[in-house]
């Protein structure tokens, strides 16, 4: 075999590796439009996008913390706490609409740059860390808000982010992928994104370099905060009602995302696109299984398999391909 057979055929596998869960996607999408014809209604595609818009923009922050090597279990907390934080600052008066969402931005920008800061200068594990912040956290949303819903939208809120441009795509799936291509800009286009990915591949080479690794890990988990928060606005804006519990378990739908995407709890591979397609499969899959008219319960199973099942075809892909 000539070596130039031999680089084209490795190109290949390389490739095969980087897109193993798009091929994945492909896949369930399939699966989806032979099960029903309502998967291939763009209207219907737009509105699955919008269901999964809040998991979609906790999973861009997770992702980053992920890639450096990181874990943030208190996202499900943060998303609850904003989502309540929200409803309970805008009072029902229009008056009050930009200064909530400011206010409950900062509030998820505050709770992440704690969890980096204490994990950028202790030698507490960031699961545990972050586990025992999210446990802290419904605490004191369930304090604030006395355990029932707080709080009124402001008029027009949830109407703005409902409506559907040009009849079918709604302006929260438009706001999912605004912030999908900030999130990729941070990743791919900056000098943090590239510190990011250097940090997780190898955190003493990165010490040894000099990489500031303690304002990387905050300005990190500050991002993951941050875009904790928009989920949490997002969250409320698609149900128009905040719930004490509304984030509850969305922590384990994020990182069944970004790890389907490829992204590894070892830190330092992976990135946003394909956590978009991991996003993508959890939402088809969530469709397949309530089209199928099953019982909640059942519905998890037949999810969780699915999840299990489209992880272990990725994986297989992607060893394929190394």
């Amino acid at each position: 075999m000539t070596t130039r057979t031999h680089g084209t055929m490795l190109g290949r596998r390389e490739d095969l590796g980087r897109y193993a869960i798009f091929l994945v996607l492909v896949g369930i999408y399939l699966a989806g439009l032979a099960a029903s014809s309502a998967f291939g209604d763009p209207k219907y595609l737009f509105n699955m996008v919008r269901q999964v818009t809040p998991v979609g923009i906790a999973a861009i922050g997770v992702t980053l913390v992920m890639i450096l090597g990181g874990v943030d279990l208190s996202i499900g907390a943060v998303i609850s706490l904003t989502s309540v934080l929200c409803a309970s600052l805008m009072a029902g008066d229009a008056a009050n609409l930009h200064s909530a969402i400011l206010l409950t931005l900062a509030a998820g920008l505050v709770i992440g740059a704690m969890n980096g800061a204490l994990i950028a200068f202790s030698r507490v594990s960031p699961f545990i860390l972050t586990l025992g912040m999210g446990v802290a956290i419904v605490g004191l949303t369930q304090i604030y808000s006395g355990g029932t819903a707080k709080g009124i939208v402001s008029p027009g809120f949830r109407e703005f982010f409902n409506h559907r441009m040009g009849g079918s795509v709604p302006v929260l799936t438009l706001a999912f992928f605004v912030l999908l291509g900030l999130g990729l800009l941070i990743e791919k286009c900056t000098v943090f994104g590239r510190q990011v990915f250097l940090i997780g591949s190898n955190r003493s080479a990165a010490l040894l370099s000099g990489l500031p690794i303690r304002a990387v890990t905050m300005a990190t988990y500050s991002l993951s905060g941050l875009f904790g928060a928009f989920a949490g606005i997002a969250l409320l804006a698609r149900s128009g009602v905040s719930s004490t519990s509304a984030g509850q378990g969305l922590e384990f739908q994020v990182l069944a995302a970004v790890v389907l995407g490829g992204t590894t709890f070892e830190g330092g591979r992976g990135g946003i696109t394909g956590t978009l397609a991991g996003v993508l499969i959890l939402v088809i899959a969530f469709n397949l299984v309530n089209i199928g008219g099953l019982p909640y319960h059942m519905q998890l199973v037949v999810m969780g398999t699915i999840i299990i099942l489209a992880s272990a075809l990725h994986g297989w892909l992607s060893r394929t391909s190394s």
